[in-house]
């Protein structure tokens, strides 16, 4: 029985992230775009250079990546949110967030084989997906993300 119940909520978060590209229409999120410079990577802060860059992920140390949609829905700016709460509170962001726009960083978004909304966490050739979990709890549950990014960086570091 554990296992249905389980095989539902997998499949609910995943229906859940693949329904946050056309369900915000309206969202004005401000999102760093190709001729913006994300501040220490994060696309949701602009430093306001101009000058074209995609963003450098140190394969030699933890990272974590969000790629997102330009339009993003409540559940997407959870994600964000509840990841970089946890890198600060826990690692005091000695540990890179990285919010990509993958409908922009198509290079990127290919390299890691991202297709949709994405949560990573990346270390040389290892690269653990929580995109599930991430949906699945960012708003209801969010001290159970915070509890899995916390419990991945730390067996990869």
């Amino acid at each position: 029985m554990n296992k249905l119940i389980y095989a539902f909520l997998m499949l609910a978060g995943m229906t859940l992230a693949a329904s946050c590209n056309s369900s915000t229409k309206n969202n004005k999120e401000k999102t760093v775009s190709k001729t913006e410079t994300a501040c220490s990577g994060c696309a949701s802060q602009s430093c306001g250079s101009s000058t074209p860059t995609t963003p450098s992920i140190d394969a030699s140390k933890v990272s974590v990546v969000y790629f997102h949609a330009t339009r993003r829905c409540a559940t997407c700016e959870a994600v964000e949110k509840v990841s970089k709460e946890t890198l600060a509170k826990y690692f005091n962001d000695s540990v890179p967030f990285h919010s990509i726009n993958r409908e922009e960083e198509k290079e990127l978004a290919k390299k890691y084989k991202v297709d949709g909304q994405t949560l990573i966490i990346i270390k040389g050739d290892k690269v653990k997906s929580l995109t599930n979990e991430a949906f699945l709890n960012a708003r209801t549950k969010p001290e159970k993300l915070e509890a899995t990014i916390k419990e991945t960086i730390e067996s990869m570091s």
